[in-house]
């Protein structure tokens, strides 16, 4: 988990038209790509989580809630620097990135309720479709600001931006649904075979007391 967040930073810094480790150019007095310096701050908060997830699965001297309070800051990491990521930018593409940020704070404060309420199914199934949804809608955003075929969107339509704030609300409903779906699903087939289990274990405990009082049984014959 490490060796990805460095992977990611890397190829930040590195890339053909990358800062290469240049925080600012003194030639021209001008900061050197504060984009790639920003996703990989994102990227060092996300590593950190990973870190403190892996430390508290390993050891039990880590304190509890250290995982999800780690989760949350990098969360929170991620939407501020998001907040100031799309100033300046035409209407739309401001306004799709704001609309992460709903999915990116939420999520952010569901983690750090976790804190202190633990074991809530409702916060951790949730805290999954926050995830889930900011997921797909990166991908809205990269087919809206990069079509791969037809005409290119109109950054400064309103009735874009309309379309674009439902069509969120529709990636919302999917990640629920797609989150009880599974839920569901996994909970039916627990408790499936989780019943199964208890009737194979009281079916070999009938066997066994059967067959210790058949046993007893002959016992008793044999001594008379």
């Amino acid at each position: 988990m490490s060796n990805i967040w460095c992977i990611c930073i890397m190829v930040e810094q590195f890339v053909v038209d990358g800062p290469h480790a240049h925080l600012y150019d003194t030639a021209n007095q001008s900061w050197v790509k504060l984009m790639n310096w920003q996703h990989g701050t994102m990227y060092l908060f996300f590593g950190i989580s990973g870190i403190a997830i892996v430390a508290k699965t390993a050891s039990k001297l880590v304190p509890v809630g250290v995982d999800h309070l780690s989760l949350s800051l990098a969360l929170f990491v991620e939407g501020f620097l998001f907040y100031y990521h799309v100033h300046m930018r035409p209407p739309l593409d401001a306004h799709i990135h704001t609309l992460l940020l709903v999915a990116v704070f939420i999520g952010s404060a569901c983690f750090m309720v976790e804190v202190f309420i633990k074991d809530n199914i409702v916060l951790e199934l949730f805290g999954a479709c926050m995830f889930i949804l900011q997921g797909s809608w990166f991908y809205q955003i990269g087919f809206v600001l990069y079509p791969l075929r037809g005409p290119e969107w109109d950054l400064k339509m309103h009735d874009n931006i309309m379309f674009i704030t439902m069509c969120f609300c529709w990636h919302l409903a999917v990640a629920l649904l797609l989150v009880a779906c599974t839920s569901s699903f996994v909970w039916f087939t627990v408790k499936r075979f989780s019943g199964k289990g208890r009737d194979i274990e009281i079916g070999m405990r009938n066997t066994s007391s059967k067959t210790s009082s058949q046993k007893a049984l002959l016992e008793e014959s044999d001594e008379e």
